[in-house]
C-alpha cells in the first residue's frame, strides 16, 4: 500500500493545555479510518493537525503525496491541495468577500442578496484538472442532491443542506485524502442512509477517508477505528470490535443535581399566557420559492412539542417566526405570547421570553468571548456580552455551568474549547434566564453519548419542575425528551400531521 500520511509522536496544545499526546499513525491509500472518543478527547484537533490547520508542539507529520503536473497553481502546499477537511463550523463569506455572514441575514431578503448561490460557490472552487477527474461539478451536485438547490443562496440553506454542500465542495477538489469531522450531524434519516452509499462511491473513486464520528455511526467502508482518550491514542479496533465494546464514556448514566436545578428555576416566576404560539394560514415566500404554505399551529403554555421533518422541510423558517427573527411575520396572522405580531411589540419583547439555540446560531455566534460571558449574554439576548459582567448574574452562570459539567471552561475563550463544550455553553445561555418558551433546534449536535443523555435528562427535569413551554427539533428519535407529548411534522413547507400522545 502507498503511504499517504504519517504522524510520528505528535503533541499539540491550545492555550498551554495539551490536547494531543504522543500520537503516532500511518495512513495508507485506500485504508479508511474512523476516530472515536468522548467529547474533548482531541478528535477535531487531530484532524486539523493532519491538514496543517493546527500547529504541533512536538513530533512530526510527513506527507507522501506524489508530485503531479495536474494541479492548478493555487499557491498552497502540495499536501493541502491533496487534502480536504470538513469541520463542524463552515467559513462562508459574503458574495463581496468583505465580511462574514450574520445570523439573521438569511431572513432579510435585501441583505441575503449579498450571498453566493450554491452554483456560484461550487463553480468558484479550484479543482484538479486531469483526464481521470472523477468528481466533476455535475457529478458532485447530482450525488449530493443539490440540483434543486442550485440557485439557492448559501445563507438560506438548512443545516443539513449546508452539510451536503460542503461535502460536494470537498469532492470537487478531487482530494486524495478526505477528512470529515462528525459528517452525519444535521442530516435527516434518509440522508444518513444515503451517505453510507455515497461514502462507498467516494472510496471507489480513489479517495481515502478519515472521519471523526460516534461509535454508533461507523460506515461500512471503515477498516480501522482509532480510540482517543484525553488526547492519547489508547487502542485501535475493527468496527466489529467497536460494536461489542462498552466504552465508559458512551454508556455511563450521568448524575444530575435535581435540587440545584429546582433552585435555579425558582429564581424566576413564569408569567401566564393563553397562547404561546398561534399561527393561522401562515405563508413564507422568497421570490418564486414557497418555504411555508398555509401553516396552522397552536401551542399553549406548558406544552412540550417536537418539531420534525427532513432537511429543507421549513423547520428553521417556522422557528424564525416564533422567535421574532423573520420579518415576514408581520405579513401573517401570528400571535406570540397573546399578542398579534405587528401590534406594537418589539423583537426584543419576544426574545426576552425565549431561550433559543440552533445550528445556525452556533455557526454565526462570535467566538471571542469567554464561555462565562457567552452564557451571561443570554440574560440580554445579545450574541456576546457587550457590558460589564454583573456579579449576581455571573454567579448564576457558574451554577448552570456546573450543572452542565463545563465550569472548568468558564474563563476560556469560546473558540479555544472543544466544539461540544461550545454547544453546551450556548445551551446554558438559552436556559440561564429561565425562559417561558425554550426552543431547542438540534441541540445535541457534536455531543458524545454521555452528554446527550445528560442534556435529555436535564430537559426532562426542567419540564417536570416548571411550566416551561418546549419546542424540540431533532433528526434522532432517541434524543427527544420524555416530556415531549405533542408532535408536528413538516414536509415540503406544509404540515403533514400533528399528533398528541
Amino acid at each position: 500500500m502507498n503511504i499517504l500520511l504519517s504522524l510520528q509522536h505528535i503533541n499539540a496544545a491550545i492555550q498551554n493545555q495539551k490536547i494531543l499526546d504522543n500520537i503516532s499513525l500511518e495512513i495508507n491509500q485506500g485504508h479508511h479510518w474512523a476516530i472515536i472518543g468522548k467529547s474533548g478527547s482531541g478528535k477535531s484537533v487531530l484532524l486539523k493537525a493532519m491538514i496543517g490547520k493546527q500547529g504541533i508542539s512536538g513530533g512530526s507529520i510527513s506527507y507522501h503525496f506524489k508530485s503531479s503536473d495536474d494541479l492548478i497553481n493555487t499557491g498552497e502546499p502540495l499536501a493541502l491541495q491533496r487534502m480536504a477537511l470538513i469541520e463542524s463550523r463552515h467559513h462562508f463569506k459574503n458574495f463581496s468577500n468583505t465580511s462574514d455572514f450574520y445570523y439573521q441575514q438569511r431572513y432579510n431578503s435585501s441583505d441575503s442578496e449579498d450571498a453566493m448561490t450554491v452554483e456560484q460557490y461550487l463553480s468558484a472552487i479550484l479543482a484538479h484538472v486531469t483526464e481521470e477527474h472523477y468528481w466533476t461539478l455535475e457529478k458532485a451536485v447530482d450525488r449530493l442532491r443539490l440540483t434543486d438547490l442550485y440557485q439557492k443562496q448559501l445563507i438560506k440553506l438548512s443545516n443539513g443542506e449546508t452539510k451536503r454542500l460542503r461535502i460536494a465542495a470537498a469532492l470537487v477538489k478531487n482530494p486524495t485524502l478526505l477528512l470529515l469531522d462528525q459528517p452525519l450531524t444535521g442530516l435527516d434519516v434518509n440522508s444518513r442512509l444515503y451517505f453510507s452509499i455515497l461514502l462507498q462511491e467516494i472510496a471507489d473513486s480513489g479517495v481515502t477517508v478519515i472521519m471523526a464520528t460516534s461509535p454508533n455511526e461507523i460506515p461500512d467502508i471503515i477498516k480501522t477505528v482509532a480510540v482517543l482518550e484525553d488526547g492519547k491514542l489508547t487502542q485501535t479496533l475493527t468496527p466489529a470490535q467497536v460494536a461489542e465494546h462498552n466504552f465508559a464514556w458512551a454508556s455511563s448514566t450521568p448524575d444530575v443535581d435535581e435540587a440545584e436545578i429546582e433552585s435555579l428555576l425558582s429564581l424566576t416566576e413564569y408569567p401566564t399566557f393563553d397562547w404561546i404560539i398561534k399561527m393561522n394560514n401562515v405563508n413564507v415566500r422568497y421570490g418564486d420559492i414557497q418555504v411555508l404554505h398555509n401553516i396552522n399551529w397552536q401551542v399553549k403554555q406548558g406544552e412540550r412539542w417536537a418539531l420534525l421533518g427532513p432537511n429543507g422541510a421549513g423547520k428553521s423558517t417556522l422557528l424564525s417566526l416564533a422567535y421574532g427573527d423573520n420579518p415576514q411575520a408581520y405579513a401573517n396572522d401570528i400571535i406570540l405570547f397573546d399578542k398579534k405580531r405587528g401590534t406594537g411589540e418589539s423583537i426584543w419583547d419576544i426574545k426576552r421570553k425565549c431561550g433559543f439555540v440552533s445550528p445556525e446560531l452556533y455557526q454565526f455566534f462570535p467566538m471571542d468571548n469567554s464561555c462565562a460571558q457567552v452564557i451571561e449574554s443570554g440574560f440580554y439576548d445579545t450574541l456576546g456580552l457587550f457590558r460589564q459582567s454583573e456579579p449576581s448574574r455571573a454567579a448564576i452562570v457558574l451554577r448552570w455551568m456546573k450543572v452542565f459539567n463545563i465550569e472548568k471552561y468558564a474563563r476560556q475563550l469560546l473558540k479555544n474549547v472543544p466544539a461540544s463544550a461550545q454547544r453546551l455553553c450556548l445551551l446554558a445561555r438559552a436556559l440561564v434566564k429561565n425562559p417561558t418558551l425554550l426552543i431547542l433546534d438540534e441541540p445535541c449536535q457534536g455531543m458524545d453519548d454521555q452528554q446527550q443523555q445528560l442534556f435529555k435528562h436535564l430537559v426532562d427535569i426542567i419540564c417536570s419542575k416548571s411550566n416551561i413551554t418546549l419546542i424540540y427539533v431533532t433528526h434522532y428519535a432517541h434524543e427527544i425528551p420524555n416530556a415531549v407529548d405533542h408532535y408536528i411534522h413538516l414536509q415540503k413547507g406544509e404540515v403533514a400531521r400533528v399528533e398528541t400522545i
